[in-house]
């Protein structure tokens, strides 16, 4: 079961289970603060001083079965090669889990994401499924990633997915042929807004 929920759903949910074994994967610098274990692919060791740092080697996440009680996966999925597995191994490690994940809007507006990221993802509210399509550019990125993050205050829903699972992961791929849209032109729609502007002055 995977469905649309909300940090702060997942943050009073956590609240309330103090006994959980909770790991944060991928996170960076940005681990959640309840987290027991944080994983990344990068040595944060002496960043973590304080928590248990997992440095990841390999694609297989080097722990057990159901080893913890909630997983985290915030803005990572979209990074990972081989997501198919990199979803069975979360799976795999907990019962269930936070993914956060950058809408295709944020995605495409975002300069940082044009060369960082794989994969764009949608949500399926009506079969609660995870859509994942290879990224396709629509339009010129326009702002920075700290620049996202303060509009995500006030426009969260439509810049940021998230999604609780509980047992299972549903997810599918879709094709998107990059032959069947018209990629959005940044400067005709600087043209069209300036051309708004003079109309409404000369009325």
């Amino acid at each position: 079961m995977i469905k649309r929920s909300s940090k702060q759903y997942i943050d009073n949910k956590i609240e309330q289970n103090p006994s959980w074994k909770i790991l944060d994967i991928g996170c960076g610098y940005t681990a959640h603060e309840k987290a027991s274990v944080i994983c990344d692919i990068q040595d944060l060791s002496n960043f973590y001083k304080n928590k248990k740092f997992v440095k990841l080697d390999d694609k297989t996440l080097p722990f057990k079965d159901k080893e913890f009680d909630f997983v985290i996966a915030s803005h990572v999925i979209e990074h990972v090669e081989d997501v198919n597995f990199f979803i069975k191994e979360l799976e795999r490690v907990s019962s269930k889990g936070y993914i956060e994940l950058p809408t295709s809007l944020e995605d495409n507006l975002v300069f940082e994401n044009k060369n960082d990221h794989l994969w764009q993802m949608e949500f399926n509210d009506i079969d609660q499924k995870l859509l994942i399509t290879e990224r396709i550019q629509y339009i010129e990125p326009v702002i920075t990633v700290s620049t996202a993050k303060k509009l995500s205050k006030y426009f969260r829903q439509s810049l940021i997915l998230e999604l609780f699972w509980e047992n299972s992961i549903e997810f599918e791929f879709e094709e998107k042929s990059n032959a069947k849209f018209e990629k959005i032109s940044r400067l005709a729609l600087v043209r069209k807004f300036f051309s708004k502007i003079l109309r409404n002055l000369i009325r």
